[in-house]
């Protein structure tokens, strides 16, 4: 994905400079399909979206895994669950 600055570029070189899609690519360093998307407008940075994968996003495990870490917060640094603790202590979680 690329990032506002190099999408506004790719634009201005397309309806400023008269460039053609090829001759952008390689001026950017992108793919020609990749400068094609974005100087036609098919593809804005905020359609895209991601999805939050894990154990922690997970409903059964996130949340006594958020309870762990707000309890381990509130505990001086060396008395908190290391990751490896966690991770172990999960697999024991019914």
């Amino acid at each position: 994905m690329l990032t506002m600055p190099e999408i506004n570029y790719i634009k201005h070189l397309l309806e400023n400079e008269d460039l053609s899609i090829s001759e952008i690519a390689r001026k950017v360093g992108k793919d020609w399909k990749t400068v094609k998307k974005y100087a036609d407008g098919e593809i804005h940075p905020s359609d895209i979206s991601y999805t939050k994968r894990g154990m922690l996003y997970n409903s059964e495990y996130g949340e006594m895994i958020d309870l762990w870490l707000e309890e381990d917060s509130k505990l001086r640094r060396k008395e908190r669950r290391t990751n490896k603790k966690v991770l172990l202590q999960s697999f024991t979680l019914p």
